[in-house]
């Protein structure tokens, strides 16, 4: 079934509305904002995504999953967050972390520290504190694709 909704990058478009994810206790900053949508950048297959606020056109994050720029990535968060959105284990969730893009794209970060994970099946999200220290607020992504790609040589 299609939702119409106003978007930050694209206008007004129409997506599933499977892909809308209540997020009970908001976003940090932003807990009076409950429904967001997950949103292809483009046809292509990039590993952005954007993050829309069904009802603030305005609030947009753009997203990627941790494990596309960082293969040894792994979720740890409390059994907690995982209740929250009723998952059991770890792998049972679909994770993003929050892109920042400076004024220099090249260096762009994630927050690792504070990961978006999502329960697909119940279409629920929450932002969820990592509990790994390796993981910072601001974490380089093309250094990690740097460092995989130097790895794999």
């Amino acid at each position: 079934m299609g939702v119409k909704i106003k978007t930050k990058p694209y206008g007004e478009i129409e997506i599933n509305e499977k892909q809308i994810v209540d997020f009970p206790d908001g976003i940090p900053g932003f807990d009076f904002i409950r429904r967001f949508a997950v949103i292809d950048t483009d046809k292509e297959k990039s590993p952005f995504k954007w993050l829309q606020a069904c009802d603030e056109p305005d609030l947009a994050f753009v997203v990627i999953r941790p494990v596309d720029f960082m293969s040894s990535y792994k979720l740890n968060v409390s059994q907690n967050d995982l209740d929250a959105i009723g998952c059991t284990r770890p792998d049972e969730a679909l994770v993003f972390a929050i892109v920042t893009i400076p004024s220099n794209p090249s260096e762009m970060t994630a927050n690792l520290q504070g990961p978006i994970i999502i329960n697909i099946e119940k279409n629920i999200g929450r932002q969820a504190i990592s509990l790994d220290d390796r993981y910072g607020v601001r974490h380089g992504i093309l250094s990690e694709i740097r460092k995989s790609s130097e790895g794999k040589e």
